[in-house]
């Protein structure tokens, strides 16, 4: 009985010596998620609609019904989508709805804030909003000349709205979205 103990004892110790014998855990050093995204390059986008902008290269743009557009970012899993709309008589609703589709976010928004635009030489007047927080869309626009013409913008991303995560996406198609607000020239009703 006494040799079995013993026995036991030393099987019992050697594998605990066994397993005692592993290197130190070392905790990991701190690092940051690397998103590189290439270099945006511009190009005139034009159709049988009264309006025509520049938009990335890489995107693909969809025409949807009345003039709307859905230009996509396949990599980053977003979309832009434009909805184009007649001025006649109406300019204060379209003004007020889109100002309600900016503010329905703001229940998720850290932060609504409001960039003009007017560019007096293209007849362009609107208005840039970026959304802070962990809302549905982080970037939304509207155009109009104030007679005949205008224009909404808003992104979407096909994930789970948590901004830290991404935000180089946003930033990035962002960008895109200043270019198209920026470069809308109308043309002639065609």
């Amino acid at each position: 009985m006494i040799k079995k103990t013993i026995g036991l004892f030393a099987i019992l110790l050697l594998l605990v010596l066994s397993n005692s014998c592993k290197d130190d855990a070392v905790p990991k050093p701190a690092s940051q998620l690397r998103l590189d995204y290439p270099v945006a390059h511009y190009a005139k986008f034009s159709n049988h609609c009264p309006f025509e902008f520049e938009m990335n290269e890489d995107a693909v743009i969809k025409e949807d019904k009345n003039c709307g557009f859905s230009i996509k970012y396949p990599k980053m899993k977003a979309t832009i989508y434009l909805t184009y709309k007649t001025v006649d008589g109406n300019l204060d609703n379209l003004l007020k709805d889109a100002q309600k589709l900016t503010y329905e976010h703001v229940i998720k928004a850290d932060e609504i804030l409001e960039q003009p635009y007017v560019n007096k030489d293209k007849k362009v007047y609107g208005m840039f909003y970026r959304v802070d927080g962990n809302a549905a869309t982080n970037s939304l626009f509207y155009v109009t000349d104030s007679v005949k013409h205008f224009v909404t913008g808003s992104i979407y991303f096909y994930a789970k709205p948590n901004f830290d995560s991404i935000m180089p996406a946003a930033s990035y198609v962002k960008n895109d979205m200043q270019r198209i607000i920026e470069t809308i020239r109308w043309t002639r009703d065609r």
